[in-house]
């Protein structure tokens, strides 16, 4: 027996069955919503949030969950990295990030 698949497009504000019908996406305080309009009641979505959209500030597209710094790495610190390097006869800032030749140096030889 054959089967057949009928997808209806609804208006979500209206329940109007159309062809014509999008799905829109928004977000409001954090929430991401998603709505199925046709082009008129999109329209009317739009033409209210209109005020707000032009006094509001604009974010990238893309919003990532912010990340958080790493802690302390498990290993030796910074201090101790700069002085078996100056031990070693290697040039190493007094602040800063160590630089990854010479941390690579001290954990092979440790």
């Amino acid at each position: 027996m054959a089967q057949k698949v009928v997808t209806v497009y609804t208006d979500d504000l209206t329940g109007v069955e159309s062809e014509e019908v999008r799905t829109h996406t928004f977000s409001l305080d954090g929430v991401n919503y998603e709505i199925d309009l046709v082009s008129d009641n999109y329209d009317k979505l739009f033409e209210a949030l209109a005020p707000f959209i032009d006094k509001g500030r604009k974010l990238g597209r893309t919003r990532g969950a912010i990340r958080s710094r790493k802690g302390p790495a498990d290993g030796p610190s910074a201090e101790e990295v700069r002085a078996w390097a100056r031990q070693h006869n290697y040039q190493v800032n007094d602040r800063g990030r160590v630089p990854a030749n010479i941390r690579d140096a001290y954990e092979k030889a440790h």
